[in-house]
């Protein structure tokens, strides 16, 4: 059969094929065929009035329809798309998750393969230094930082469009250089199966003992396994990584990093390149469609031997793989939170074992489960307790806040110690998890509060735009100018965000420049990167973020961190609270000291005395994180104890909790299940729908497997459940 040429088949045939079709619904669907296609073949089918690409699971037994089959439409590969670990993979990841194959499948493939294209390079654009480009001084472009930047790493070698996409370089500094005739683009086609030979770009760094050691038991295992390599923050756990993957690259062979976020990939990028003078692709949604299948099939090729990307490059197929590393392996973001509802770092785990290579998790605040799984002895444990290049751990400080006037969030103390610091030219951060002005906007008078039309949320003013905003459904609407109750004008802001806090530090150290870094200020394209470079240079001496900017970044020159508001999260209802709250701050702690000057973390809180804070505080994250495991363990939680989340929505309340106790009375009778709700979601109404939830709780995963088997074959008759939208979360991480 011709590739993408679509061998048309006719319906006078015989032969039954099973397709698996990227439709909401657990099981094949037959079609007729001339001869069955290979399994792991793309096929496009007609279903119901619409066209679609599923995967050939190979020739039926026995055709189980009671009608007469439609016929394939076309084929639409010569041989199995996905190498066999990887078809693997995603078969198991269908099973354990309960997710349609169909679905899953899908979701391991670039859009424009899920469309029915080609698996084939397109010529694409590539830009290179002119000879005036060459030869001119770059410091002649310092008023333009972009393009400074841009022409200096085009300097080193041309960049395909994708790569410059990649690095966050903006649209408007390749035009600029190209205009002053300093570049110029041309045409590059792709070499299938292209040959690349390992070099050294830059010297590895001294190790201290604890990080040699790490790398030599890396290096001299007798087999693969995983690792868990827990590091203080600042301990060098990215140099044990260089470390280790150039002896997997200096074989020949790929190494998949996984990282939580795309702001994370640029620095990343920077830092790999630097080392090796290797090819390295990226895979990440910022890239267009036609970047990110062209990256796809660099590695399936064997052409990129370092592939960066978020959590769906756990899917890449690679030619020939050899390790695996997932940095920050605690972050949430590694948890698929829609649809097909999957852990990469999990499934990491999975595809190391299914292709025999060594996976490496890295955190300084590693998971409950990724601790315990150590204490099982399922993975081995690394351990870098020092600061690389001799920096100390940060100082922590709590500052007692009650009785306390603040301004914006900010205790007098906290002011005295900032101004202490800038005045030493040292930097400062400023942690707030709340973006916009202020979380909630109050009528003096009445005391109304402006709440979302469509959630159980209040809506965010956001100063700046003159807007409300709705930060769970997105809903936006003009900054009132009179109570919607009373007709007051004393409208004010409750509360404290990112934006109010940014104008009251101005006002207050006016002699030195505000960054703030969250959401809203980094929108534009390259503007995170671009952010991230000034904070790092120290152009900023007062930094001011959100969550964006505790995650893995090295600002040398910060020595205080300042810790608003945590209170929060001391007394949720939620079980993983305590274990995020310590993950927070011992990341956000982490950004201070990590050069030469030592550095001091201050805590603001309305309770010092709090067993969690005293515990974090005095005892690290590695004695409160086992702390907390053992009250897992008393309590019967996971680790310990194996989840699945039912959750249903609707216009309705009430057809939304029917839904639940229509799959509550499916679910079998056992000793060890148990079953919590149907309940309300932490937020029941968000964008106009009523949400519930129903929690299975199994002391084995066998046995959850077996209930939800049994369950989810029922669910199909239950006429309650085409009346809303219902989805299975196993191992649920997010309960709101």
């Amino acid at each position: 059969m011709s590739k993408s040429s679509a061998t048309e088949l006719f319906p006078n045939t015989s032969t039954v094929v099973k397709v698996a079709v990227p439709v909401p619904l657990a099981r094949s669907f037959d079609y007729a065929c001339e001869s069955a296609p290979a399994c792991g073949v793309r096929v496009k089918v007609p279903f119901g009035n619409r066209s679609l690409v599923g995967f050939s699971l190979g020739e039926a037994s026995e055709s189980k329809s009671d009608y007469q089959l439609k016929p394939l439409t076309a084929v639409l590969d010569e041989t199995p798309l996905l190498p066999q670990p990887v078809w693997e993979l995603l078969q198991w990841a269908a099973d354990y998750y309960h997710h349609p194959l169909g679905e899953v499948l899908n979701h391991g493939l670039p859009v424009l393969l899920r469309q029915g294209e080609a698996a084939s390079y397109k010529t694409t654009e590539g830009f290179r230094v002119t000879a005036a480009g060459a030869e001119i001084e770059l410091n002649s472009l310092r008023q333009a930082p972009q393009q400074q930047r841009l022409l200096a790493a085009l300097r080193n070698g041309p960049l395909l469009r994708r790569d410059i996409t990649a690095q966050e370089f903006s649209a408007s500094a390749l035009k600029a250089l190209q205009d002053k005739g300093l570049i110029e683009g041309f045409q590059h086609a792709p070499q299938t199966n292209a040959d690349w030979s390992f070099a050294i770009g830059s010297e590895p760094l001294q190790l201290n003992p604890e990080q040699a050691l790490a790398v030599a038991a890396i290096g001299a295992a007798s087999k693969p396994q995983t690792y868990l390599l827990e590091g203080v923050t600042g301990s060098g756990k990215t140099e044990v990584y260089l470390q280790a993957m150039a002896d997997v690259l200096r074989k020949g062979k790929q190494v998949l990093v996984l990282v939580p976020e795309i702001g994370l990939t640029p620095q990343t990028l920077r830092r790999f390149q630097k080392r090796f003078a290797v090819p390295i692709v990226m895979l990440h949604s910022a890239l267009t469609d036609r970047e990110r299948l062209d990256a796809w099939l660099d590695a399936k090729n064997g052409g990129a031997a370092i592939v960066i990307g978020t959590r769906s490059a756990i899917f890449t197929p690679f030619k020939r793989l050899g390790m695996i590393i997932v940095d920050e392996e605690h972050d949430g973001s590694l948890k698929q939170q829609e649809g097909f509802r999957y852990h990469a770092r999990d499934l990491a785990v999975v595809r190391g074992q299914k292709e025999q290579v060594s996976v490496i998790l890295g955190s300084a605040t590693p998971s409950l489960e990724s601790i315990n799984n150590v204490a099982q002895k399922r993975y081995a444990h690394l351990q870098l307790t020092q600061r690389a290049g001799g920096a100390k751990l940060a100082r922590q400080t709590v500052v007692d806040i009650k009785q306390l006037p603040l301004k914006a969030g900010l205790s007098q103390p906290l002011i005295e110690q900032m101004r202490k610091e800038l005045e030493r030219g040292q930097q400062v951060l400023v942690f707030l998890n709340r973006r916009g002005y202020a979380p909630a906007l109050l009528c003096h008078e009445c005391g109304w509060l402006a709440q979302c039309r469509r959630c159980d949320a209040y809506y965010t003013v956001h100063q700046r735009q003159q807007m409300l905003q709705c930060h769970h459904c997105g809903d936006q609407q003009r900054l009132p100018r009179q109570c919607f109750d009373c007709g007051s004008t004393q409208l004010v802001g409750r509360g404290t965000g990112t934006e109010q806090l940014e104008q009251s530090l101005a006002e207050l150290f006016p002699d030195y420049p505000v960054l703030r870094i969250d959401r809203d200020s980094t929108r534009r394209k390259g503007s995170l990167a671009k952010l991230l470079t000034d904070a790092t240079e120290n152009k900023y001496p007062i930094l001011v973020g959100t969550q964006m900017i505790a995650k893995g970044h090295h600002f040398p020159h910060v020595t205080l961190v300042a810790l608003l508001d945590v209170d929060g999260a001391l007394y949720s209802s939620d079980f993983r609270a305590a274990e995020r709250l310590g993950q927070l701050i011992t990341q956000v702690a982490g950004r201070a000291g990590r050069a030469s000057a030592p550095g001091t973390v201050v805590l603001q809180t309305h309770h010092p005395e709090h067993d969690l804070l005293q515990d974090l505080i005095h005892n690290g994250y590695a004695a409160f994180a086992r702390s907390l495991l053992r009250e897992r363990q008393l309590t019967q939680l996971p680790p310990f104890t194996q989840m699945a989340l039912f959750r249903t929505e609707a216009n309705d309340a009430e057809q939304a909790q029917l839904a639940l106790q229509a799959i509550a009375a499916q679910l079998p009778q056992h000793p060890d299940v148990i079953v919590l709700g149907p309940m309300p979601a932490v937020m029941e109404r968000r964008a106009g729908r009523y949400r519930f939830q129903l929690l299975v709780q199994c002391q084995q995963r066998g046995l959850r497997q077996q209930v939800l088997q049994h369950t989810l074959a029922k669910l199909e008759q239950i006429p309650e459940l085409r009346r809303v939208r219902w989805s299975l979360d196993v191992d649920p991480q997010d309960f709101s």
